[in-house]
């Protein structure tokens, strides 16, 4: 063995050292941080490197495997001194100068994260700032179950590293990840145990919570060890993919499948609960949700509104009547029929669908505060489903000239609209004009994959055209790893729903121009799939055996970060489980088609069965699981069904079951 200096380095390159600065960090109770000197170093012939240090009445050792890619980490920690202590431990590296870092934390973290003109307020990374009321700092640490992987990525201009968790829980309790710009505008990649939330902790809402950090009380003699792998990757801003993939594989996953109920079970429930809970005939709506408490709150408890997409609307009334006419159920097919109808024969005079329908306004654009601004995400989903449900029901020998009508109207809007310079579809269009209002963020996305589809369905090769420079224009925002701009109601932030819409239309685009310049398109989907997956849970969250979550066993791993924003599972991911399929095929990557398999795994959870299941009715469906502490109580269950939970469930179950690769789960 021969000894070498410390800090350690891992990296050596011209202003670009990736360095372990010390052995460990510990954290005390005024908030600082004592770190722990490497007092010797050795490297073995094998590459293992060991660090000693000692200070503050503590021994550390780490010792880290040889390797290039991943090296495994364990740090062990003993308490010397004669007298008791309250401490954490902090495992850190550190990159070279960087003004971009490129962070992300697999669910919580991207980049900035919350771009200067989004309105929604969330944590945010801004270089040399610390405002932790506005929730905008250098530095930032979170508790593992935000997290989708708890893992926390940086690059430097010469490549990137990542420190990853073995484990959400380990045996300091909950650990964490964190990520800093120190002095230099060198980024720091943390670990923590226990974990830390600071500046603030963030629970959902405009008014953070202060900051969390729990030490642990170290009796003399006392010793414990964190565990945790090191990655050293190129300076690609796309480098995470393997690095996730590889943590994915690692995860060990139980015997027994999560789901409760096989596909056709499901499909049953879920078409049950949509048409039984939350259909009205007069007029035809899905409303938006319905109460678990049928007996206190009643229908008072119910929304009574209906988006036309997104949260209500075309694809789960789309999902509703494939289940019953392959079921043979008059009821449902006439009542999803009568929803549709209702949908398309009330367009705005702009020419496009309205955003919602609700008891008190009628027709209107939904959710965003300008009333004539109608979200282009909302209605080209909407046309995009409206379109499926055609194109299903002319197979049938079923005609519905309204919903074609409808379907071209909305399409000759969003061509109309499309950026004369750049190509990119607009993100808002105007109640009364059909006016494009703006092209900020990736809203306009959802147009693609209805243009693909109707391009086929119509014989109109015009709209391909369209739908390839959209695509075109678009492949920036997935370049650059930050798609924003989805739901009408976080504003500009990344979300999940984003990466839905980007690996829909690529795959769409792929599918309908196969030979466009090097498998662009087919590229393209690649990314946003691996983008879309950096919200997929990896693992299954640790639940206090007395929540409700806890009891009834709810395992996370294929469930989805909704974003930043809203840290909580959805199962928003089984709208695009065809295409991420059909990617699997195209790219011959079992990768995608075991996330696949896993998402609708996990979200064949928690339908309710029967009367009294989790509190429920039979087949209502919640939409939220929250697997943090974020909104409500980590292990609580939101107790409202949703038209769009129980819907997206039926629809991935009925196109589940016409797929190859999920014959066995009926």
């Amino acid at each position: 063995m021969a000894d070498a200096p410390a800090p350690v380095v891992l990296r050596s390159a011209p202003a670009g050292e990736v360095t372990l600065p010390y052995v460990v960090g510990l954290t005390r109770p005024d908030g600082h941080c004592l770190p722990v000197p490497a007092e010797h170093t050795s490297v073995r012939a094998d590459g293992t490197v060991d660090v000693q240090g000692t200070a503050g009445g503590f021994t550390a050792r780490l010792r880290l495997a040889p390797g290039t890619g991943l090296r495994e980490a364990a740090l062990t920690v003993r308490r010397v001194a004669a007298e008791p202590a309250e401490a954490g431990l902090r495992a850190e590296i550190r990159l070279g100068a960087s003004t971009d870092p490129g962070w992300l934390v697999p669910g919580v973290f991207y980049g900035e994260n919350r771009r200067p003109d989004c309105t929604r307020p969330y944590p945010r990374y801004e270089r040399g700032d610390h405002d932790p009321d506005g929730m905008t700092a250098d530095a930032w640490s979170f508790r593992a179950d935000r997290c989708a992987t708890p893992v926390v990525f940086a690059r430097d201009p010469y490549g990137g590293a990542a420190l990853a968790l073995t484990a959400e829980t380990g045996e300091l309790g909950e650990q964490g990840v964190g990520l800093a710009l120190l002095d230099g505008d060198r980024p720091a990649l943390r670990l923590h145990a226990p974990y830390r939330e600071e500046p603030v902790s963030y629970y959902g809402s405009g008014t953070p919570r202060p900051a969390e950090a729990p030490l642990h009380s170290w009796a003399p003699g006392e010793e414990h060890t964190l565990r945790f792998t090191v990655h050293l990757l190129d300076a690609d801003p796309h480098a995470y993919a393997p690095v996730l993939r590889a943590l994915h594989a690692r995860t060990a996953v139980p015997e027994r499948p999560a789901a409760w109920v096989g596909l056709d079970e499901a499909a049953e429930l879920s078409a049950y609960g949509l048409h039984r809970w939350h259909y009205r005939p007069d007029p035809p709506l899905l409303l938006e949700t319905a109460a678990f408490d049928r007996e206190a709150l009643g229908e008072r408890g119910d929304r009574r509104a209906m988006h036309v997409s997104w949260v209500s609307g075309t694809p789960y009334a789309h999902a509703l009547l494939l289940h019953a006419r392959r079921t043979g159920d008059a009821a449902q097919a006439e009542a999803a029929v009568s929803v549709l109808d209702h949908i398309a024969g009330n367009l705005t005079p702009g020419g496009t669908f309205w955003g919602q329908w609700t008891e008190s306004g009628g027709w209107n654009a939904g959710w965003t505060p300008d009333r004539s601004r109608v979200h282009a995400r909302t209605i080209g989903d909407a046309t995009l489903f409206l379109l499926r449900a055609l194109r299903s029901e002319r197979a049938r020998g079923h005609r519905h000239p309204l919903w074609e009508r409808a379907v071209r109207s909305n399409l000759a809007v969003a061509v109309a609209g499309r950026h004369p310079d750049s190509g990119r579809l607009a993100a808002a269009h105007h109640t009364e004009t059909g006016e494009a209002l703006s092209y900020e963020g990736a809203a306009g996305l959802a147009w693609i994959a209805a243009m693909v589809e109707a391009a086929e369905a119509f014989g109109e090769p015009e709209l391909l055209a369209v739908a390839r420079g959209a695509g075109q224009a678009y492949a920036a925002d997935v370049a650059a790893e930050f798609i924003c701009g989805a739901p009408e109601d976080v504003s500009l932030a990344p979300t999940s729903e984003d990466g839905y819409n980007a690996l829909i239309a690529y795959t769409l685009l792929h599918e309908a121009d196969p030979a466009a310049g090097e498998g662009r398109w087919l590229d393209l989907a690649r990314r946003a799939a691996d983008w879309t997956l950096t919200f997929r849970y990896t693992y299954d969250v640790s639940f206090g055996e007395h929540t409700l979550l806890g009891r009834y066993g709810f395992r996370t791993r294929g469930g989805d970060q909704a974003s930043p924003s809203n840290q909580h599972l959805h199962a928003f991911g089984l709208i695009c489980l065809p295409e991420l399929t059909r990617l699997a095929r195209h790219t011959r990557d079992p990768y995608y088609l075991a996330s696949a398999r896993e998402n609708l795994d996990c979200f064949r959870q928690f339908v309710a069965r029967a009367d009294g299941d989790f509190n429920a009715y039979r087949g209502m469906v919640s939409e939220r699981f929250y697997q943090t502490e974020c909104f409500q109580a980590k292990g609580m269950l939101l107790t409202l069904s949703h038209a769009w939970s129980a819907g997206v469930l039926l629809y991935g179950c009925e196109t589940a079951r016409e797929m190859p690769e999920f014959k066995e789960l009926r």
